[in-house]
């Protein structure tokens, strides 16, 4: 796991938290000092933090899980939607349903009905309606289009989140704890740490900062992501090494078998034509 650079950090102003007045008491831990009414993050603490959950998320992909990257806020959606695609995880960038994660299931009846929509448009179905039928469906389609697009792929229930702005994504934590899906989140000082299961302490407004670590945290599902892929093509190789080594073994018992067979029939051959005559 490579390292975050702290002049990185400080460029990007990973360091300036929020108004002291708007603290939570529950980040001390994580404030280097206060500085013109402002709480200055320490980034050392950052930096140790962020590669603690970098490590833990790669982890969770080399299991195979996959992971969740969510920011709707201005400063997070373009680098959530990008880094999610880079690292082949799914994303929600522009709005978070409720139920995404706790109402699954109708969640992906909404994915099913913008893949019907979808199929109309091309399989000649628009071409049968009308005017007004086609702007609806179009609408409908564009709608949830905005909302779904980052979580089409999404089969089954992820097994991380990533957030940017555990306050703005308060639901998504929610929705996460109910279902024991641990929340690996950038939390800035107006936030309550005890609400993810891995903190990177920083500044959550500003938007090189969320590139930073966002990139960070998509390189180590990558990283994990290999490792998965390696483990499974080695067990497909094994499989296979174990699949020719019985077909082998199954041809040598044949061979030994036909070779006994004929090595008897031989002897009963050579024992009749030697038998003396009566």
């Amino acid at each position: 796991m490579r390292k975050v650079d702290l002049t990185q950090l400080i460029e990007a102003g990973a360091h300036f938290g929020h108004l002291t007045r708007r603290w939570n008491p529950k980040m001390k831990p994580y404030i280097f000092m206060e500085k013109n009414g402002i709480h200055i993050i320490d980034l050392k603490k950052t930096q140790k933090y962020l590669i603690e959950a970098a490590e833990e998320l790669s982890k969770y992909a080399a299991e195979g899980k996959k992971v969740l990257f969510v920011g709707t806020k201005k400063q997070a959606k373009n680098v959530i939607e990008t880094e999610a695609k880079r690292s082949s995880q799914n994303w929600v960038s522009e709005r978070w349903l409720g139920g995404m994660l706790t109402n699954f299931a109708t969640i992906r009846k909404s994915v099913k009905r913008l893949s019907n929509i979808e199929k109309q448009e091309t399989d000649g179905t628009f071409d049968k309606i009308t005017k007004k039928e086609r702007l609806f469906l179009t609408r409908e389609k564009d709608k949830l289009k905005k909302v779904l697009e980052g979580v089409e792929s999404m089969s089954k229930l992820p097994g991380a989140l990533f957030i940017v702005d555990i306050k703005k994504e308060a639901i998504a934590v929610q929705e996460a704890h109910r279902l024991n899906i641990p929340v690996f989140a950038i939390v800035d000082t107006n936030c309550d740490p005890d609400e993810v299961d891995y903190l990177i302490p920083a500044n959550d407004d500003a938007v090189k900062t969320v590139e930073i670590i966002t990139q960070f945290m998509a390189d180590a599902v990558i990283e994990g992501e290999t490792k998965f892929k390696e483990k499974k093509a080695e067990e497909v190789a094994e499989k296979e090494r174990i699949r020719k080594e019985k077909e082998l073994e199954k041809k040598e018992e044949a061979k030994k078998r036909a070779e006994s067979k004929a090595k008897k029939e031989s002897k009963e051959q050579t024992e009749t034509e030697v038998k003396p005559e009566e």
